[in-house]
């Protein structure tokens, strides 16, 4: 008896539509017109179905936010830290947890299961650790939240950083994070990314650094990075997040340093939306994107993934966490139009973070964990072209949202009668 069955699922690289069925949380069988009792079934009418998105850089201690004590009137990245630096010491544990756990709910709707979140240890309180740790706990039926210990105002710069972020870590959070680029010199920030990566190797965790976020040409902090990563053999465990200076720095500079993320099997984020936002305010025309080159990261086999970041926040005033607008914008900002570049930003949601995150059974091959989502879409790229409808939502067997397909209705030329049909088949 299985638990569930998704019928009609059309998945990549698949010819025609299948079955898949679920049993204790796991995918235990795809076939063609799967016969076996089943004590739910659904039908995905040939629509594609996915493994759930996953962001790999958020911010859910600040989310939700937005406009608390005030607006960032400048849009700058340096306003929005200034605007964190005067609401943190007013955090409250329940304040934190309610504003992360709509997020996370949020979140779960649009099919996104997994999130890597960073949590500033500024505090000497750790009020967002202690309330991330416990909304980790509670959303874990449903999402996989992965905490980095973050140091905000910087590991050298904040002088209770380093005892903060070890107790943060005795607490229980998963990954070391830094910020190399906002130490007060160059080569404070060459050492914080030294310092942070040997805490990692020795407690043998991963490094996630917002590293290079500038437009600056001359941060390239992700060059220590990749040092650390080969000194420590801590290859596919470390992550550079944002690396929007590169988009500014010279090609022969970015091709050893792309050169060098390969070797080392360094990851890669971007965060399209944000990065759009807060990068070039300098600039008046020509006005940099400042999104780092994620399209020769593809060419070249770098994992990189796109993530969501902030959602209404003293750095961004939009967002619903929907993981295909994400997608939807980095391809536009990347130029990646091609048809194969536009189905490889699906995997930049998905597979690639997935990676990143070194999660444990992912994927829709037997024997990997029940997670999945029904898209109102043919494949990849309409998903994203349609920003499509999460029809389903289905974690370890269990559908945990659902939602009716889009229906549009126009009258063409005049006529009377109203012309039904669903978005999905509009080509």
């Amino acid at each position: 008896m299985l638990d569930l069955i998704i019928r009609n699922a059309r998945i990549v690289g698949q010819k025609e539509v299948l079955d898949i069925g679920c049993l204790d949380g796991q995918i235990a069988e795809r076939a063609y017109n799967l016969d076996a009792p089943t004590r739910e079934e659904i039908d995905a009418g040939g629509h594609l179905v996915s493994p759930p998105f996953v962001d790999s850089h958020f911010h859910m201690d600040s989310t939700l936010t937005y406009g608390q004590p005030r607006y960032n009137e400048s849009g700058t990245l340096y306003e929005g830290i200034s605007l964190w630096g005067e609401i943190k010491p007013g955090l409250t544990i329940e304040d934190v947890e309610r504003r992360a756990l709509l997020l996370c709910r949020w979140a779960i709707a649009r099919g996104s299961l997994a999130i890597r979140s960073h949590v500033d240890i500024g505090d000497p309180a750790l009020t967002a650790v202690h309330a991330l740790l416990e909304v980790r706990k509670k959303v874990s039926p449903w999402l996989d939240l992965q905490l980095v210990a973050f140091p905000q105002d910087g590991y050298f710069r904040d002088p209770n950083a380093e005892a903060l972020l070890a107790k943060a870590l005795e607490l229980g959070v998963d990954v070391v994070g830094g910020i190399p680029h906002f130490e007060r010199t160059y080569d404070d920030g060459r050492r914080s990314v030294e310092a942070l990566c040997r805490i990692a190797a020795e407690r043998g965790l991963m490094v996630d650094m917002h590293c290079d976020e500038s437009d600056d040409p001359g941060s390239h902090h992700i060059e220590t990075l990749i040092s650390m990563t080969a000194e420590l053999g801590m290859q596919g465990r470390v992550t550079g997040s944002h690396l929007t200076s590169m988009h500014s720095m010279d090609n022969t500079l970015a091709d050893k340093l792309l050169g060098l993320m390969r070797e080392n099997d360094v990851n890669a984020i971007a965060c399209p939306l944000i990065n759009i936002t807060l990068q070039g305010r300098k600039d008046t025309y020509p006005k940099r994107r400042g999104l780092t080159r994620i399209k020769e990261m593809m060419q070249r086999g770098i994992n990189y993934s796109m993530a969501h970041d902030c959602v209404m926040d003293p750095w961004y005033a939009g967002g619903s966490h929907d993981m295909l607008e994400v997608a939807h914008m980095g391809l536009h900002v990347a130029q990646m139009t091609g048809t194969e570049e536009t189905a490889d930003v699906f995997n930049a949601i998905t597979i690639n973070p997935a990676q990143t995150l070194q999660l444990q059974g992912y994927g829709l091959e037997v024997g990997c964990n029940a997670d999945m989502v029904v898209l109102q879409a043919k494949d990849p790229t309409e998903a994203i072209r349609l920003r499509a409808a999460r029809l389903f939502v289905i974690r370890r067997g269990s559908v945990v949202s659902r939602t009716s397909p889009i229906v549009s209705e126009v009258s063409f030329m005049g006529e009377d009668a109203l012309t039904s049909f669903s978005v999905s088949e509009l080509h």
